[in-house]
C-alpha cells in the first residue's frame, strides 16, 4: 500500500512515497506502484489542507490505456472508507476494469478530528458559500483538482468521468454535475436533494437520480425531517428537484415510462437540450445505498434488495461517455 501527497497541480507529489513497512513489511516498491491493484490511500493538497481520498484500481488494470472513473461520493457523517465497504463499488470495478474512487469530505470542525455525531464530515455543495462545513470550504475545486490528478497519474480517461453521490454527496453531485459540465460525462444523485437553484448548464449532462418511497429524511412529499444530528430540517418536495435539475436539462414534454413492477418505478425525460434524466424510485426504501446490506439506525429507515444501485448506476454511467 502506498500513501502519497500531491498539490493541487496536476501530477505533482509534494511528498514522498511511503511504504507501509509496519503494516505490510514483505511488500516490494514495485507492488507499491500506483497502478497496483488494490486501494491506494492518498492525499491531496488543496485549499490549505491535506484532503484524502482513495483509488482502487481494478485486477485488470492497464496503465498504457485511459480508464474509466466513477467518484463516489459519502453522506454526511461518512467517509471515503466507508462507502467503499457499503456500497460495493470496488468489487464492480475490478469486474467492469474502471476506477473506483472514494474522497473524504472535511468534518465541520477541520481542525478536530471526524466524529459521525460531533463533527461528521460533510461536503459543501456551494464552492465555498454554506451547506457544507463550518470552515468555507470548495469542494468543487477539491474535485476539479482530484480529477486533474486522476487524468494525469492514473490514466483516467477524460472522457468517462462519472460522479455519484450519497444523501450530502448525492446534493452536491448536482452542483459538480453543472459547475463541472465540461469535466463529468454523467451524474447519479442517490437520495440527495438539489439544494442549490437555478443551476445552468454549459454543456450535456446525462443523469440518473434514485430515491426510496420512504425514506424519513429527504420525504418524496417534502416537509420537516429530524436529522440524525438531531436539527429539524423543513425539505421542499422531491417534485421541486425534478423540476429544477429539468429546467437546467431543457427538457420538454412528458416522461417515458421504463419500468413500473417490482417495486421500482422507473421515468425517463429523454427530449432534453442537454442529455436524459432518468428517475427511479424504490418501494419501501428508506435513507439508505439501495442494495445495501448496512445495519442503521432506524432513524434512516428500511433498506431493501429491489435494486442493486451500484450496478444500476455503472450501467447508466457505461451508456454515457462524453462526446466532444
Amino acid at each position: 500500500m502506498t500513501r502519497r501527497l500531491f498539490s493541487a497541480a496536476p501530477g505533482a507529489v509534494i511528498g514522498v512515497t511511503m511504504l507501509l513497512l509496519a503494516l505490510a513489511p514483505h511488500v516490494s516498491a514495485a507492488e507499491n506502484a500506483p497502478t497496483a491493484p488494490g486501494d491506494h490511500e492518498e492525499m491531496l493538497q488543496f485549499g490549505g489542507m491535506a484532503r484524502s481520498f482513495i483509488v482502487h484500481v481494478p485486477s485488470g488494470f492497464d496503465p498504457h490505456r485511459k480508464t474509466p472513473v466513477v467518484i463516489m461520493l459519502h453522506g454526511r457523517g461518512g467517509s471515503g472508507a466507508r462507502v467503499e465497504n457499503q456500497t460495493g463499488w470496488d468489487a464492480l470495478a475490478d469486474r467492469e476494469n474502471f476506477l473506483a474512487v472514494f474522497p473524504d469530505a472535511t468534518p465541520q470542525s477541520p481542525d478536530q478530528p471526524p466524529n459521525f455525531r460531533t463533527n461528521p464530515r460533510q461536503w459543501n455543495w456551494s464552492s465555498g458559500n454554506g451547506g457544507g462545513a463550518g470552515k468555507q470550504v470548495d469542494d468543487v475545486g477539491f474535485i476539479a483538482a482530484l480529477i486533474d490528478l486522476l487524468e494525469s497519474s492514473y490514466g483516467a480517461d477524460p472522457a468517462r468521468v462519472y460522479v455519484t453521490g450519497f444523501s450530502n454527496g448525492g446534493s452536491i453531485s448536482w452542483v459538480l454535475g453543472a459547475e463541472l459540465t465540461s469535466r463529468i460525462a454523467a451524474i447519479a444523485p442517490v437520495s440527495g436533494e438539489l439544494w442549490s437553484k437555478p443551476l445552468k448548464l454549459t454543456g450535456a449532462m446525462p443523469t440518473l437520480f434514485i430515491i426510496g418511497t420512504a425514506d424519513p429524511l429527504n420525504p418524496l412529499a417534502g416537509g420537516s425531517a429530524t436529522s440524525p444530528w438531531g436539527n429539524a430540517q423543513n425539505h421542499a418536495p422531491v417534485e421541486d428537484t425534478l423540476s429544477g435539475w429539468r429546467d437546467a436539462l431543457g427538457c420538454t414534454g412528458e416522461p417515458r415510462t421504463v419500468r413500473d413492477s417490482g417495486g421500482l418505478h422507473d421515468v425517463l425525460w429523454n427530449k432534453c437540450a442537454h442529455g436524459e434524466f432518468e428517475y427511479v424510485t424504490v418501494e419501501g426504501q428508506g435513507h439508505v445505498w439501495p442494495g445495501a446490506q448496512v445495519a442503521l439506525p432506524h432513524i434512516f429507515g428500511n433498506s431493501t434488495n429491489l435494486l442493486d444501485a451500484t450496478s444500476t448506476i455503472w450501467t447508466f454511467f457505461k451508456a454515457h461517455p462524453k462526446h466532444e
